[in-house]
């Protein structure tokens, strides 16, 4: 279960599009109608080395019973450049029963390399993304409009001192109803490791609104069962939003 949380806390944040002021997005998890945690991300501008920049904070948690089994209490923070999306700055602060993790890394895309924390500096592929900042850069830089129903693009992306080609394929729309109204809907699917939780490689999926990037509802084909994250709630600058 504490692996599905930390997936669900990557999944919750990957498609919003950030803007001017404050965003906050909301999410519950469900097996059935049994609710095992919950994800919040918080989207606000800053400066960094001078320059515009957003900040992501994103905590996913575990609660009630699961919370006591688990005890999952996860933070992710990226800083991006505010033209660009690419990641400035991330940290990752893992707290899952008796395990922790801790990294802070920096990125310098003027000369492709990184500095982490946990492994020092090393060389990286042009344009790196880290695990937070994927589909914020998927989405700003239009990537999606250029596909069609199969097709698929592929990013190299930093997560837990490693790096990884996700790739994402579209595989068409949907129309989705949620507890802040009814969305029209890109259905994605990443691939990703499945391990010892998903079924498949191609076992989440995600329902992501055509008129404000904002994901709406997550699924998780999972071994145990189906796990759905379902919009609770959306704030710009404290304003709580609703689908028109």
């Amino acid at each position: 279960m504490k692996k599905v949380i930390i997936i669900t806390i990557w999944v919750s944040i990957f498609f919003l599009q950030a803007e001017a002021g404050k965003e906050k997005i909301f999410f519950n998890l469900k097996f059935g109608f049994i609710k095992g945690g919950e994800a919040e991300l918080i989207i606000s501008d800053t400066i960094f080395n001078n320059k515009k920049a957003l900040h992501y904070y994103m905590v996913g948690r575990t609660t009630g019973l699961t919370d006591k089994l688990f005890g999952v209490n996860d933070i992710y923070e990226t800083t991006v450049d505010a033209d660009t999306r690419l990641p400035l700055k991330s940290i990752r602060n893992i707290k899952e029963g008796k395990y922790r993790w801790y990294n802070e890394t920096l990125y310098f895309h003027d000369n492709d390399s990184i500095y982490s924390q946990k492994s020092g500096g090393k060389k990286v592929p042009d344009n790196l993304v880290d695990i937070i900042s994927v589909f914020f850069y998927f989405i700003h830089n239009h990537l999606i409009d250029d596909l069609k129903p199969g097709a698929s693009v592929t990013l190299p992306t930093f997560h837990a001192d490693k790096i990884d080609d996700i790739t994402v394929t579209y595989v068409g729309d949907e129309k989705i109803e949620t507890n802040l109204g009814k969305f029209d809907c890109y259905v994605l699917v990443p691939s990703v490791d499945k391990g010892k939780v998903l079924k498949r490689s191609d076992g989440l999926k995600f329902f992501i609104s055509k008129e404000t990037n904002l994901p709406v509802m997550l699924e998780f084909d999972m071994r145990v069962g189906a796990l759905r994250a379902e919009l609770e709630s959306y704030q710009v600058n404290g304003k709580e939003q609703v689908a028109r």
